[in-house]
């Protein structure tokens, strides 16, 4: 199946609807997701980017049947990503002396993925390649969103930017275009997909962003690599990023935990209560690292002001679903955000302490020394823990 996006234009990709794991089993893809390639058809006939290898041979046959593979002038690599550039090796089979135009770090990458050595065309910010009828190919280097070899494409007089990782989302619909799908399921895709990939790189989003609209160029359609495609006011997903990447915060605090015998989990949900009873206006939420899905507990950290993170006491340590998060919180960078533990403790009780040094390492402002419940906990220790919210509410400012 293909599609026309804009005159010349036309999606070429796959639609993985049955995906549930990205990234390895790094990344909860619950709706699908989709890769897209792109053909412009021009006087010269430009393929941009491919799709992920298990698809190698479905994506080769599918472009076979929209243009002969002989007539296919360019093709351009924005990442060499294999979820972006895994049919390169079936389709290069077919057009093995086809140019391929991709960044310096492209090259090193598709390289290091494929072992082969195509004829590369390095390119650079302000770079263009023309496809005839007065239409250029202006290419920018997007490095760090999110690899080193990162690159956007614009399609002059048509207005569409290929804007590759950025701007998308892991989701896969009957309909292509933002505009025609579920607004909630959309945003709650794009805001998924920023805290848990790009929030390392927040830095190089803005900067990026401020050096695209520097330019002045008129953007009518962003053609992302992932989900739908940007053609309703497409600059809302670009502003929600420039919004997302300066220390995003909502009025949110989030509780996340995990339990043996639910002596924690008791602890979690006094503490809401105080926190509710401090300030009803506060969005709170509750998560279970054993029962919730991972990178939805990230989402939530990444909107939140404050969190605050539980575990008994095992052995001398934690939970490992608790340790396991706290490396992913760890690793993505989030930047003025402020912490706080608790957690119930037979004879020894160090989980607090392991879990503020986890934090502190991490870059998150200590609230406190944290709350400590001996056993399971009695009706006094729970009116701590709803003490210990009310504090909390205190120092959420």
């Amino acid at each position: 199946m293909s599609f026309k996006i804009k005159n010349n234009i036309f999606w070429v990709g796959i639609k993985d609807w049955e995906l549930r794991k990205f990234h390895g089993d790094e990344y909860s893809t619950n709706r699908g997701s989709t890769y897209n390639s792109y053909l412009i058809k021009e006087e010269k006939n430009v393929l941009i980017d491919t799709v992920w290898t298990p698809f190698s041979r479905e994506f080769v046959s599918n472009l076979s049947k929209e243009i002969n593979l002989d007539e296919i002038d360019y093709i351009i690599t924005n990442h060499a990503e294999s979820d972006h550039s895994g049919a390169l090796p079936e389709l290069m089979r077919e057009i093995p002396n086809t140019p391929i135009y991709c960044t310096k770090n492209g090259v090193n990458s598709i390289k290091g993925h494929y072992h082969k050595d195509w004829d590369f065309h390095v390119v650079k910010t302000g770079d263009t390649l023309s496809v005839g009828n007065g239409k250029d190919i202006i290419f920018v280097e997007m490095r760090m969103l999110h690899w080193p070899d990162s690159m956007a494409s614009y399609l002059t007089k048509d207005n569409v930017l290929f804007s590759n990782d950025a701007f998308g989302q892991h989701y896969a619909s009957e309909f292509m275009y933002n505009d025609l799908v579920d607004q909630n399921e959309l945003y709650d895709e794009c805001i998924k997909y920023y805290a848990n990939i790009l929030t390392p790189f927040s830095m190089f989003v803005d900067r990026k962003i401020k050096e695209v609209l520097d330019l002045k160029i008129p953007i009518d359609i962003i053609a992302t690599s992932h989900g739908v495609i940007w053609r309703d006011n497409p600059l809302q997903i670009v502003e929600k990023y420039a919004l997302w990447a300066n220390d995003y915060q909502e009025n949110q605090i989030t509780i996340i935990y995990d339990t043996m015998w639910h002596g924690t989990r008791r602890m979690a949900e006094h503490i809401a209560k105080g926190i509710r009873e401090a300030d009803d206006k506060i969005t709170v939420k509750i998560l279970s690292t054993s029962k919730y899905d991972k990178n939805d507990i990230i989402t939530e950290v990444f909107k939140s002001k404050t969190i605050l993170i539980g575990s008994p006491t095992v052995g001398k340590g934690i939970l490992s679903s608790i340790a396991a998060i706290l490396e992913e919180i760890k690793g993505l960078g989030f930047k003025n955000k402020k912490a706080a533990s608790f957690g119930c403790y037979g004879w020894s009780g160090e989980s607090v302490k392991v879990l503020n040094d986890l934090l502190e390492k991490a870059g998150f402002s200590i609230i406190n020394d944290g709350i400590r419940a001996l056993w399971n906990p009695t009706d006094d220790a729970l009116k701590e823990c709803q003490a210990f919210g009310r504090e909390i509410v205190k120092n959420n400012k």
